[in-house]
């Protein structure tokens, strides 16, 4: 590539970057020094363009946008829940009151799996580890006083996510919000479930029919909405390695892209509403080089895979959570600088959404003061670091771009394994993904146990005889009577009629092969439970159980 060439090709990111949106700030360093949008070395080949490009551009190696955090910050988002709705709405708004610029919502056990408060599961479980939802009248609550055509709410939900979307919705109808102004985003990544986190309801193949149904809907209803959120950091969590949750995460969302293609829909209708949640952890270049990689992989897959012409479609757009697993209960008080760390790698490798653990998550849910800590450490990054004033500022290091190699090719040899076991259904009935995670998992305690690896407070640097005080959010029993009295409440005074023949007609459309979004809404809007229709449900999807991994 000739000279001339480097300079057309560099004056046409340079044209992207003028155009685009800049925020009113000084990107100087702190001494006055100027510095450029990006830097580039001094010789533009086709091996460097293959590989990684300009921002903004295919392949997107160096990011999704020209300008990266110089147009936009990154979406502050800090996951919340607990307790009743009303709990939760009041940590909402504080967190909104201390600036934070987006929600999500952290729901309770029973809630993830699809029970009521009444059910025998349901013990001593409702409100504890999220907020308890399960009928329209509590999203009500939860969104209380907050304009949902404003606010982008992210909800962490899978197994009956379809449920908790139509209750989503049918409370911004309320509010006087269309579904066409909804921004926001749905985990909604059942793969995941069945490899890592284990919160499913229905077998695999019908709930990749409910997703596609999520899907369709979405695309024609829902455009500013992210319908998946395909998500390693549960996989990251339960003990994977970088290499194993890149690969494992990237070849679930290529699933759901072909779920997608084979329910009809166009490939740039939908995967431009995609976006993907990864871990960040503590080897702080191995995540920079891990999100690199997994928008380099996505980049290329859609073109010359699925035959993407929008790049909106190629572009991988991720949220990044630090590592909950990484966080330890002794010297609590650490974990602030060990998710301040984590959260400056997600920064420099390109989050669109961030959201940082509090001191004590491995105590309690965060209390408020942690919770304000945490999102303070995010806004410390943002406008006292000075690393969101360069695009991607590693990219170009001899470390970094070997790592970003390495990374793809590694993904690249479970992408094969995955093809030659028929995909990652098939891999996942046979428990391949699931005995990978458990040697990595095995493997890294071995490490600890043996001292071979570190970490501080736990194998070496201990403080003996060590008195944690500091404070813990504790949840009573309070939220489980107000929720089982709001229950029988509710079922006192509907039409129950009504009821079952809505029950009844979401059953019908399983069966049927009809697509299940609105009959969910019209239940939702009568004030069936979210119980009540996953009961239904089940009458013709049955449950799944896994085959056990050794």
């Amino acid at each position: 590539m000739s000279a001339s060439t480097d300079n057309d090709f560099l004056s046409s990111w340079r044209n992207n970057v003028n155009s685009s949106k800049t925020r009113a700030s000084s990107f100087d360093t702190l001494s006055g020094h100027q510095l450029d949008v990006c830097y580039f070395p001094e010789n533009i080949d086709q091996e460097y363009l293959s590989k990684s490009g300009v921002p903004g551009q295919f392949p997107f190696t160096r990011g999704i946008h020209p300008n990266l955090y110089r147009g936009k910050l990154w979406t502050m988002r800090q996951f919340a829940g607990f307790g009743t709705p009303e709990d939760t709405n009041r940590r909402f708004k504080l967190l909104i009151e201390k600036g934070q610029t987006g929600l999500s919502v952290a729901y309770d056990m029973p809630t993830l799996m699809g029970y009521d408060p009444d059910h025998s599961l349901s013990l001593g479980e409702v409100g504890k580890c999220g907020v308890s939802v399960f009928h329209i009248g509590d999203m009500e609550s939860l969104f209380s006083g907050i304009n949902l055509g404003e606010v982008s709410v992210s909800q962490t939900i899978n197994g009956p996510a379809i449920i908790l979307l139509a209750f989503y919705i049918a409370v911004a109808e309320r509010q006087g919000v269309s579904a066409k102004n909804l921004k926001g985003t749905l985990q909604n990544d059942i793969l995941k479930e069945f490899i890592a986190q284990k919160e499913w309801i229905f077998p695999p193949d019908h709930s990749m029919r409910i997703i596609t149904d999520m899907l369709s809907y979405c695309t024609s209803e829902m455009p500013l909405y992210n319908t998946i959120s395909v998500s390693g950091y549960h996989i990251r969590e339960a003990g994977s390695t970088a290499a194993q949750e890149l690969a494992f995460t990237l070849s679930d969302g290529f699933t759901y892209i072909e779920h997608g293609l084979n329910a009809g829909l166009d490939i740039d209708s939908f995967a431009p509403r995609i976006s993907f949640f990864f871990n960040s952890h503590s080897d702080f270049f191995e995540e920079i080089a891990k999100y690199r990689a997994a928008r380099r992989i996505w980049a290329k897959k859609l073109k010359n895979k699925y035959g993407a012409k929008n790049e909106k479609s190629m572009m991988l757009r991720f949220h990044t959570q630090t590592a909950g697993c990484s966080l330890t209960a002794q010297q609590p008080e650490i974990n602030i600088a060990r998710t301040s760390f984590q959260a400056m790698a997600a920064v420099l490798g390109g989050t669109q959404s961030l959201h940082t653990n509090s001191m004590d998550e491995t105590l309690a849910l965060p209390s408020e003061k942690a919770a304000e800590i945490a999102l303070r450490t995010q806004q410390l990054i943002a406008y006292e670091t000075g690393v969101a004033n360069v695009v991607d500022p590693l990219g170009g290091s001899w470390f970094i771009e070997k790592l970003t190699d390495e990374m793809e090719n590694k993904a690249e040899e479970y992408f094969k394994e995955i093809d030659d076991m028929g995909g990652v259904i098939s891999a996942i009935e046979n428990g391949y993904q699931q005995r990978e995670i458990a040697k990595a998992a095995s493997n890294f305690q071995n490490n600890v146990d043996k001292n071979e690896r570190i970490v501080v407070g736990v194998n070496d640097f201990i403080n003996e005889n060590e008195d944690i005080d500091i404070p813990i959010l504790e949840i009573d029993t309070r939220a489980e009577k107000n929720q089982m009295e709001r229950l029988i409440q509710i079922k006192n005074n509907r039409d129950s009629t009504l009821v079952s023949n809505l029950l009844n007609s979401i059953s019908t459309a399983c069966k049927n092969g009809d697509n299940l979004v609105p009959p969910i809404i019209d239940a939702a809007k009568n004030y069936c439970t979210m119980g009540e229709i996953v009961e239904a449900m089940k009458l013709e999807f049955g449950e799944w159980t896994e085959n056990s991994v050794f």
